[in-house]
């Protein structure tokens, strides 16, 4: 099945929507996508990897097509996503799969995979950070509201979640802004924009503070388990540093890291690059 198809699974009371291509009975790719994005994100990418790899793309709750549950019914925090991702593979029946984790889709990958670390085959991490010194000077509005819960904070964090700043994000560090696709970016905007949406994005900001108190733990799965890593980033990205690509070797000595001249959404630009990586990273 090199078309991709498009699904909805009831994982314990909440609907998860997926995107599904390539043969079942080759290895599992299990894509989480991130802020502010969804499932959307690996169009690019889907087609040209399904020859070779069973791919899973799901919208992670309260993103894109899946359910979105009252804020009073479902905590938005990331170990709840990561409840969630982890039965849903189950749910379809994915028994060992390889990640690919971008942005949110790295914290919530990584407690997955330190669930259950004998699922875990590989793992690509496209500016998906786990190291302290990845972080950048972008996430300091977001770090104030860490450090005082005020309404003014929270807040303050709206800016984020316009339409203006979801475009400058997939532009910034792009040499040549014109191949980057303008759908990509009004389909996240208008997701986000949709009724308390908005609430459960400034939530989310404010249990960030959770990956990073998680990063040695997520950094101690690595050296214990030593999973098949590569590194494939965005060096212009404006949130995540290339040094949190490079930090991976520290923990894992044959990660494989490469850097791509484009910024956090590397897809938008690099997708074929991107994909022949990982056809290369994985075939070794």
């Amino acid at each position: 099945m090199t078309q991709t198809a498009y699904r909805t699974v009831d994982v314990d009371g909440l609907n998860v929507f997926y995107r599904e291509a390539g043969d079942p009975a080759k290895p599992a790719l299990l894509l989480l996508h991130g802020f502010p994005s969804s499932g959307h994100m690996f169009r690019d990418l889907i087609p040209l990897l399904a020859d070779r790899f069973h791919l899973v793309a799901p919208d992670l709750p309260g993103f894109g097509l899946s359910e979105i549950k009252p804020r009073d019914a479902f905590a938005y925090t990331f170990d709840a996503l990561a409840k969630v991702v982890g039965r849903f593979t189950e749910v379809i029946g994915l028994k060992t799969y390889g990640l690919y984790v971008f942005d949110y889709g790295a914290p919530t990958g990584f407690r997955v995979a330190m669930a259950h670390p004998e699922r875990v085959t590989a793992i690509v991490s496209q500016n998906g950070n786990a190291y302290e010194e990845g972080l950048s000077e972008g996430w300091n509005p977001i770090q104030r509201y860490w450090r005082d819960r005020s309404d003014a904070n929270r807040q303050a964090l709206r800016e984020l979640l316009t339409p203006a700043s979801i475009r400058w994000q997939y532009e910034h560090g792009v040499p040549d802004t014109s191949l980057v696709s303008p759908d990509g970016s009004a389909l996240d905007a208008w997701y986000i924009q949709r009724p308390g949406v908005d609430e459960i994005q400034l939530d989310l900001f404010g249990d960030y503070a959770s990956n990073v108190a998680l990063y040695p733990e997520f950094q101690a799965y690595f050296r214990t388990h030593r999973p098949r890593l590569l590194a494939i980033w965005g060096r212009n990205d404006p949130f995540f540093l290339p040094a949190g690509a490079e930090a991976f070797r520290r923990d894992i000595p044959d990660a494989q890291v490469r850097f791509l001249d484009t910024g956090h959404f590397a897809l938008e630009t690099h997708a074929g690059e991107i994909a022949g990586a990982i056809a290369g990273f994985l075939r070794s």
